[in-house]
């Protein structure tokens, strides 16, 4: 990485900030920001709308609003966990007004891709991950031959292993996927036709918007399988379920 991440440095700071504002409002005024500022798929293609009281913006603005939202404490640091391992590099590989053009669109990818899988939900949707997602697809389409760390444990062992990040970014996404079609799309709980859009579309994108200079398909910089002790903290945390559809 030859430059600072400071686009990634920022929305961390900003969800982080927004999320701390979620939390002084209380939990009634936390729960209307939610309705007021997240997506709600009825609102945004016309099918329902918010009272005047909760409706402070236009139900397309929404799509930008909703990503710097979050359900919980859980939510958060998964989703900027994500954000904080793989931005960076993506990152590296563009200009960073292209990098930030580039994750605003694929969160917007993101919610539309749950928007048109329930148009008539009237389920609130707010996170990072849908455009944390798109990120992680630039990554595959950069480094496939990449190394991730991954924590394994099983019973009293615990180690760190390199595991290729075609393997496991894959194996996100398929996962994402099976999940998709196994949840049904009106109810709440993770949005997970958000991470596949926003996926799919962070890898359409990378070739657009990367430096020319950028090569992909890069070499892996370790080797892969290798178990290293337990030192860092895994790579792929968990993330929450909440009532509402959290990107995450």
């Amino acid at each position: 990485m030859s430059r600072p991440p400071v686009v990634v440095w920022t929305l961390v700071g900003a969800c982080v900030l927004v999320f701390l504002w979620q939390v002084s409002l209380g939990p009634s005024s936390g729960e209307r920001i939610i309705y007021a500022l997240g997506v709600i798929p009825a609102a945004l293609f016309g099918f329902a709308s918010l009272p005047p009281d909760i409706a402070v913006v236009p139900p397309w603005v929404t799509v930008f609003t909703s990503m710097f939202l979050h359900g919980g404490w859980l939510h958060l640091g998964g989703n900027m966990l994500y954000l904080w391992i793989f931005g960076n590099n993506v990152e590296d590989s563009m200009s960073r007004p292209r990098f930030l053009l580039f994750y605003l669109l694929c969160g917007v990818a993101a919610a539309l891709s749950q928007s048109l899988a329930a148009p008539h939900s009237e389920v609130p949707m707010v996170g990072a991950s849908g455009a944390i997602a798109g990120v992680l697809g630039s990554y595959l389409i950069l480094h496939p031959r990449a190394n991730v760390r991954v924590l394994v444990t099983f019973l009293f062992y615990v180690r760190l292993v390199n595991m290729p990040a075609m393997l496991v970014l894959g194996a996100w996404f398929f996962l994402q996927l099976a999940s998709g079609w196994a949840t049904p799309t009106e109810q709440g709980g993770v949005a997970f036709w958000a991470h596949i859009g926003g996926f799919l579309a962070g890898m359409a994108l990378t070739p657009l918007f990367k430096r020319r200079s950028v090569a992909m398909l890069v070499p892996p910089q370790s080797q892969a399988w290798q178990v290293l002790p337990p030192r860092r903290r895994s790579n792929l945390p968990d993330a929450g379920w909440s009532r509402r559809r959290d990107r995450g």
